[in-house]
């Protein structure tokens, strides 16, 4: 197991209108993601300058059990369910190298 923290981020466009629905499922859905044993944690992200993209990161422990769930009948069952509300989108992965701490990373409400 690489001591390396594996990251997914998805660029996906929902088609106008159906953000909030989008928003929604995912978070009705997302435990599929957190629940699994590899996964360290995810974030939906609304892009800034266009409210028909939202960007979407989770952080794996290593890059085979990612894979491995990304096969698996539960991630396939996931992505049926956010399909409706898609336009297109796309998938980049990377690797952890440094993580560095933001000063208020550790202020209480944040």
């Amino acid at each position: 197991m690489s001591d390396q923290v594996f990251r997914v981020m998805l660029r996906m466009e929902i088609k106008p209108g159906m953000g909030e629905q989008f928003e929604r499922v995912w978070t009705e859905v997302g435990n599929v993601i957190t629940d699994h044993p590899a996964n360290l944690g995810q974030w939906l992200l609304k892009n800034a300058e266009d409210e028909n993209v939202y960007h979407i990161m989770s952080d794996w422990v290593d890059e085979p059990l990612f894979r491995e769930f990304e096969t698996s009948d539960q991630h396939l069952e996931h992505r049926t369910k956010l399909h409706p509300y898609r336009s297109g989108g796309s998938m980049t992965t990377a690797h952890v190298v440094v993580q560095l701490q933001g000063a208020a990373a550790g202020v209480a409400g944040r």
